[in-house]
């Protein structure tokens, strides 16, 4: 009878050994060395100094500004965000004029982009043939590579001209007559002014918001949408039931890419809103915006109260984007909670 002997591990390793005459028992797997505790610390702590030097950086940004507000702040006050005057020559300012515009024109940019962008990552992801998939999405993705000054100088001296000759009298004959939306179409269509910025601004924003839109889509488990359509669902169908609430965080935050590319752009709309002080009710009319005011004035501003007030317009700027993220991240929250009810 053969000599043999059994070796077994504890139960529940999966280990067993056998050693027989004539046969070495098999060496077990290396181990893999154990990372030496300070390595632990140091990526612990490198990563830590990482996100602590952007919380820092905003610190400083804001704390600077703050500071350089100062003399305008002392000067006029709260008062300075509600008061509709800019006169170098006396040494008053408000912020009105350019909070309006920046608003207005940010909100045009939205009303167009977004259904403009929704369509356009739609369309990619679920009905284009797959021979212009990639061409369409490469032009475009080309759109966000333009510098905004050639945006600007494409507005001025091509869309404007043939917007004042042949859109805004057209825009008139139709919304001219109807309450409300008949004052907002008043004026010399003369191709410059709110309506046309924030319609460059739109064209900006739409490869920032469909591009997103376009990669958020495609992460939707074709498994969704296929037991969807065997169902008889349509392609809209799939879209309102599946697609958007599977990716409706994803949505928002290309909305809020988009919305924050156009509250701070600023060759663009310098070259076309018209840079004047004033509010109106007609988009027609020339206006200003934050970041238009400090691209035109700053070099120019030698009183220190008016460099102050511009640098206050600068604060207020940053102010409005960190409402703008904190709203976002609100409403992402509030969906969240909805959708655990839900399930």
């Amino acid at each position: 009878m053969m000599d043999t002997s059994a070796s077994m591990t504890l139960p529940g390793t999966m280990d067993l050994r056998v050693e027989s005459r004539g046969q070495r028992e098999p060496k077990p797997p290396a181990r893999r060395q154990a990372a030496a505790p300070w390595q632990d610390w140091a990526f612990e702590h490198t990563t830590m100094s990482f996100a602590v030097l952007v919380l820092a950086m905003l610190l400083a940004i804001i704390g600077a500004l703050s500071y350089a507000a100062l003399p305008a702040l002392e000067k006029f006050g709260l008062g300075f965000l509600f008061t509709n005057v800019w006169n170098p020559v006396k040494s008053e300012f408000g912020a009105l004029a350019p909070i309006y515009g920046t608003l207005v024109t940010s909100a045009i940019a939205l009303l167009i982009g977004v259904p403009v962008s929704f369509g356009i990552a739609l369309f990619l992801t679920e009905m284009c043939p797959p021979i212009l998939k990639r061409p369409l999405g490469t032009a475009v993705e080309l759109l966000a590579a333009i510098p905004s000054i050639i945006y600007g100088m494409w507005g001025l001296f091509v869309f404007a001209p043939l917007f004042g000759d042949y859109v805004q009298p057209l825009l008139q004959k139709i919304f001219g007559n109807i309450w409300i939306v008949g004052p907002l179409f008043k004026g010399a269509p003369n191709g410059i002014g709110m309506l046309s910025a924030g319609i460059i601004l739109s064209v900006m924003v739409i490869p920032f918001i469909s591009s997103v839109m376009r990669d958020v889509f495609e992460i939707v488990p074709p498994v969704l949408k296929e037991s969807a359509y065997a169902i008889g669902c349509t392609t809209w169908e799939v879209v309102h039931n599946v697609v958007l609430p599977y990716t409706k965080v994803g949505v928002i935050g290309g909305i809020m890419l988009g919305l924050g590319r156009a509250l701070g752009e600023t060759m663009a709309v310098t070259f076309i809103i018209g840079n004047a002080y004033r509010i109106s009710s007609s988009l027609y009319e020339p206006g200003n915006s934050i970041a238009s005011a400090l691209a035109n004035e700053f070099n120019e501003a030698a009183d220190p109260v008016h460099r102050a007030s511009l640098i206050t317009l600068g604060l207020v700027l940053f102010v409005l984007t960190l409402i703008v993220l904190g709203l976002s991240r609100l409403l992402i929250s509030q969906l969240a909670k909805g959708e655990g009810r839900r399930t």
